[in-house]
This record gives C-alpha cells, sequence and structure tokens, in this order.
C-alpha cells in the first residue's frame, strides 16, 4: 500500500519485559529542542504518580536543531524512553505512523509535544476504551472542552474553515479531527496506521475515515486545551499541502482504498 513502509533509524531503549508495558505514549516532535525536556520531565512525572506502566516513543521528524541529541541524552538513563529518527522531515502523520507501528502497548496515545492537552486527561480516555470503544478523540469543540488559551483568530478562522471543508469532502464522524490528543487500543492503532498513507497534517482525517470504514467504535471526549507559541503550520505555505492530501483522503474513499 502507498506510504505504508519508512526508512526509520531506532535508537530504542526499552523495558526488557514487554509484558510490563501497558501504555505506549507516541509523540511527533520537529525542531521541538527549546521544550522537549521540559515535556518529557513532565510526562515522567505524571506516569510515576499514577504509577502508570508506559513506554514513551518520541519520533524526530527530521530536525535541524537538538531535539534528538536532547531525547537520547534523557533516554540513557530512561529505559521506559525510546527514540526513534526519520531520516528527513518526512511530516507529522509519517512521524506518528513510525512511532505507531513501533509501539508495543495495549493502548496507544499520541500527544503533541507541547502538552497542549494535559496528560492529566487521561484516565477519562482510559475509561471509554474501557466502556467498549476503540479509539477516543480529543475535541476542543464539544460542550464541556475548556480552551484556557485560545489561537489568534486567524488561525481560529482556518481551523473552522477546515473543518467546514472535511465534513463537505469526507465522513469522519466528530466535530474536532485535529486535536492532538488521541488514545487507541494497540491492536486497532497498529492496524489503522499500517493502511495510513498521508503523511502530512491531515493524517487524522484519514485515520477517522479509515476507523469509520473498518467498523471500529470511536469517542470524542471534550478536554482542556491551551494555545502553545511555536506551531510548525503555516497557513500560507501549507495550505497547497492541505488540500492535495485532502483530496487524495476523498480519492482514496471514492475507489474503495479505504474499504477493509
Amino acid at each position: 500500500m502507498p506510504g505504508s513502509s519508512l526508512f526509520v533509524k531506532q535508537e530504542i531503549y526499552q523495558y526488557n519485559d514487554k509484558s510490563f508495558m501497558k501504555l505506549s505514549l507516541v509523540i511527533p516532535a520537529y525542531n521541538e529542542a527549546a521544550r522537549i525536556e521540559q515535556s518529557l520531565a513532565q510526562i515522567l512525572s505524571y506516569l510515576a504518580e499514577v504509577s502508570q506502566p508506559a513506554e514513551i516513543i518520541v519520533v524526530d521528524d527530521g530536525s535541524t536543531d537538538t531535539t534528538a541529541e536532547k531525547v537520547q541524552a534523557m533516554a540513557a538513563s530512561r529505559p521506559d524512553l525510546r527514540l526513534l529518527r526519520l531520516p528527513r522531515n518526512l511530516g507529522k502523520g509519517a512521524a506518528v505512523k513510525a512511532g505507531v507501528l513501533a509501539s508495543q502497548g495495549d493502548e496507544v496515545l499520541i500527544s503533541d509535544a507541547d502538552l497542549s492537552t494535559p496528560l492529566s486527561e487521561l484516565p477519562r480516555f482510559l475509561a471509554a476504551l474501557a466502556d467498549g470503544f476503540d479509539l477516543a478523540i480529543g475535541s476542543r469543540q464539544l460542550p464541556g472542552s475548556r480552551l484556557i488559551r485560545h489561537q489568534p483568530w486567524l488561525r481560529q478562522l482556518a481551523g473552522v474553515l477546515f473543518g467546514f471543508f472535511v465534513r463537505m469532502l469526507v465522513p469522519v464522524g466528530v466535530v474536532d479531527t485535529q486535536c492532538g490528543f488521541k488514545l487507541l487500543r494497540g491492536p486497532a492503532a497498529r492496524e489503522l496506521f499500517q493502511r495510513l498513507t498521508i503523511p502530512g497534517f491531515c493524517f487524522d482525517v484519514e485515520l477517522l475515515v479509515l476507523a469509520q470504514a473498518l467498523g471500529f467504535q470511536v469517542a470524542e471526549l471534550p478536554v482542556s486545551w491551551e494555545n502553545m507559541a511555536g506551531s510548525k503550520v503555516s497557513l500560507v505555505r501549507h495550505l497547497p499541502q492541505v488540500a492535495r492530501e485532502l483530496l487524495r483522503i476523498r480519492w482514496n474513499l471514492w475507489r474503495g482504498g479505504c474499504r477493509p
């Protein structure tokens, strides 16, 4: 299947006892040197506080700064921390796919490196999976969602327009496709991402289209969310790429490429 394989340099630091791992946390990172250490420290502190067995997989998407070096230095003394390095900047979807396919947990959490949605939301998402859902998707647009710091108005407008075009082109079944906090059952995550073809920002849309086509049950949950400075998305520069990716998803859906 197009886009189903990646050449990934793996620098792996992991538990010897795989049965100990319950949760895999996948973090795509591109030029995140300024905050990756702080984010990982927060994650490790939270997991220790709640006694959550986990592996943390940081996927460096061809960063040109010292992101990979900083993660590798932390991983040297942390057997629960793994670093994957893509050979060049391939896109957020490609980075998340590499991390998910390398995961071993019973559940897989995808989280942005800036932790715009805090890990304290995790218990509600685990509860959704315990109730029978295969995917629990964070949403900034549901009643009960709490936006601590809003995006600039132009980016908010772009998000509204993006959501409108997504709903016009493809059936996704949720209000907010782009919130970077998603929890999946491990087997479902690895099956879905094995089929994923979109390497860029619209991978979330394809993920949800595939989930619906394959009959997976999706829960959309309100979250606390805070806009963080340093977004790598440029409205002007990435618009053509986003348009191509959405049309590709629509084309795949039309020709049956998203069917089981």
